[in-house]
């Protein structure tokens, strides 16, 4: 090596010395990692990473806490969002037998008070306010005649209530203007199972604090009732206009009284239609449905055309009770009953009320009947529950009093409407109370139904 390389050598070395801090310095400084200056996907770039805190390379990091677990998030529903089922207070078997359930469980639809006392629902239970000063009714909105009604009741000691019969909705004098099926183990005169004012208990039945059932029958001017199954009452009213028609009704007078179970069915209902003949029926003029007696039944199928027909009584009603039995051999078959109708015409086959028929519900849910639903009172009210299934037997009970109507499915109360409109003929345009013909509609070519079991009750005034 000559004396020119040995001196570059000598510079390189020395330079590098030179910049041996400045290395270090970079090297320590420096992340292992560097930063992207690109924006992450879906970031925008004026983003910025949070800073860091820096931490001495003498002292371990500080161990921070776990983060608490988080709570599952609540998917419940609230109550009032709830798809509630309706309540079955009857067996399949007292359905089939005809029986009604007066009393839902849950609610006082059907019931109405005659003063500010309160009546409310507890546990399944009807109770007054024992601690309101008072008597105070609750009664059924809708009337009824013979019957045979079944009442659950728990008074406690020293309680004076009743179960009122054939009552106004506010009798100023139970004793002349109802039947007043008394509840009172310490009554002077007319103790638990006897009629104030008319007729002693055959015999006493003392269990005061606990759970008892009236079993009545009111058939004319004939009265019977049983306490858990002992005759306390027979009784004739020989006066010159006993009480027929009236209300059920529920007194509040001293003590403590709780109600639950009510069920009522009508009897001597006289029969429309007895499964062999039409005869009583006619077919309206114009229809395009056939109307058949099928296997003790009335099968309705809609024509091909326009697939409507009408099927009428030649006997009209006023007021009255009217069961029956249906049967829809489809999905969501859309039919009814009309009633207080006018004559049926070609022009004009159905001005009357109607009865819907219709089991369709919206999203699973059976209080968002579809097309009012089976029940209602078709464009006047939605049925409260849809309580029916296609293809399956059920049955239909409507009672219509004066301007008030109500109708039950499979014995649970699904409509309570009074129609308030001022008086014409035609239903479809106001209030008729006046006397028309019942039909059976056949709606259109997908009809497809089957009726038996038609049965009438008239209600003979308040």
């Amino acid at each position: 090596m000559n004396s020119a390389d040995m001196l570059v050598c000598r510079r390189c070395f020395c330079a590098l010395l030179m910049m041996l801090p400045l290395l270090a310095f970079v090297g320590c400084s420096e992340p292992a990692e560097q930063q992207s200056n690109e924006p992450a996907s879906g970031q925008s770039s004026e983003a910025k990473p949070e800073p860091t805190e820096p931490i001495e390379s003498e002292q371990k990091p500080e161990s921070k806490p776990k983060p608490a677990p988080k709570k599952p998030v609540d998917l419940s529903v609230a109550d009032e969002f709830k798809i509630v089922d309706p309540p079955q207070i009857l067996t399949s078997e007292e359905v089939e037998a005809g029986w009604i359930s007066l009393f839902d469980g849950r609610t006082l639809f059907g019931w109405e008070s005659n003063n500010d006392i309160g009546w409310s629902v507890v546990e399944g239970m009807i109770e007054p306010d024992a601690d309101a000063e008072g008597i105070s009714v609750l009664s059924t909105t809708s009337l009824f005649t013979d019957y045979e009604l079944i009442v659950e009741f728990k008074a406690s000691e020293g309680c004076n209530s009743a179960v009122f019969l054939r009552t106004s909705a506010n009798p100023p004098n139970p004793t002349d203007e109802c039947y007043e099926l008394n509840i009172c183990d310490s009554h002077e005169s007319f103790k638990t199972g006897g009629i104030v004012g008319r007729a002693k208990p055959l015999e006493e039945v003392n269990h005061e604090g606990e759970w008892q059932t009236f079993h009545v029958t009111a058939e004319g001017n004939h009265l019977t009732a049983e306490l858990d199954g002992i005759k306390v009452l027979d009784y004739m009213d020989d006066a010159e206009k006993p009480l027929l028609t009236g209300r059920i009704g529920l007194q509040k007078n001293a003590g403590s009284i709780q109600f639950r179970k009510i069920i009522l069915k009508p009897i001597n209902m006289n029969p429309l239609f007895a499964g062999e003949n039409l005869e009583g029926w006619r077919v309206v003029p114009g229809s395009d449905s056939s109307f058949e007696v099928t296997e003790g039944t009335i099968a309705v199928k809609g024509g091909q055309d326009f697939g409507r027909g009408f099927l009428e009584t030649e006997q009209t009603w006023d007021d009255f009770l009217l069961q029956l039995k249906v049967k829809t051999n489809g999905e969501a078959l859309n039919s009814g009953i009309f009633f207080r109708a006018e004559e049926g015409t070609a022009e004009a086959p159905s001005n009357g009320y109607e009865m819907q028929i219709q089991n369709g519900i919206k999203e699973g849910d059976r209080q968002q009947p579809v097309d009012h639903g089976t029940g209602a009172i078709f464009r006047r009210t939605f049925a409260r529950w849809i309580n029916a299934n296609d293809h399956e037997w059920f049955s239909m009970t409507l009672n219509t009093s004066g301007p008030h109507m109500a109708v039950w499915v499979n014995g649970l109360q699904v409509t309570d409407w009074t129609d308030t409109r001022p008086e014409d003929p035609n239903p479809r345009k106001g209030l008729r109370t006046e006397a028309g013909h019942i039909s059976i509609q056949g709606h259109d070519p997908t009809t497809d139904l089957n009726f038996k079991e038609i049965q009438i009750q008239s209600l003979q005034g308040e």
